[in-house]
């Protein structure tokens, strides 16, 4: 012992200590990378709705309000959609036909959350008596699994997207911005 004033005590446990590594460029690089196009996704990436012929009727103000709803979950650290677009997603798929009642409840929870969000007062007021006041914790199963692909279609759509509008070598990017 080093410190004869203190006392190890040896538990049997042979863990190897843990090293910090230090940060390298192309780990900084990466960080960055992922940062900015984290950035991009909340504000560039398509919207994902239920492909039906009611696709088209999402409101307005939904459609306007869900980058702002990206922008407040990833800014909570989840890596998953956002419930707005949840709500978004779902609607076309309730027009469609009768829904089970799993994903009713979290159709109507969804909405009643993204009224108090973004204080829709009338919407509060109609969704309050109709939606769950909680999800059992199959429903809360179901939404995060939706969730989670809603949010890997929406990143896999971007990253299409990127590869489509990608600069060629013989023609920079403002002369292609400037011939629209």
């Amino acid at each position: 012992m080093e410190h004869p004033d203190l006392q190890q005590l040896d538990f049997g446990f042979e863990l190897e200590p843990v090293a910090n590594p230090k940060p390298t460029q192309k780990s900084i690089k990466k960080v960055q990378s992922d940062f900015v196009f984290d950035f991009m996704d909340c504000l560039s990436s398509p919207i994902i709705v239920y492909p039906n012929s009611w696709q088209d009727v999402v409101p307005k103000l939904l459609l306007k309000d869900i980058t702002l709803a990206r922008l407040l979950t990833q800014m909570q650290g989840e890596r998953m959609a956002s419930l707005t677009e949840v709500v978004a997603y779902m609607m076309p798929r309730t027009f469609e036909a009768p829904i089970q009642s799993e994903w009713a409840n979290i159709y109507t929870w969804c909405g009643l959350q993204y009224a108090k969000t973004f204080k829709h007062a009338g919407q509060m007021e109609a969704m309050a008596g109709i939606a769950p006041e909680n999800l059992s914790n199959y429903e809360q199963t179901l939404l995060k699994r939706l969730r989670v692909w809603i949010y890997e279609k929406r990143r896999e759509a971007l990253k299409k997207k990127l590869k489509v509008d990608k600069p060629t070598a013989e023609e920079p990017a403002i002369q292609k911005k400037l011939s629209l």
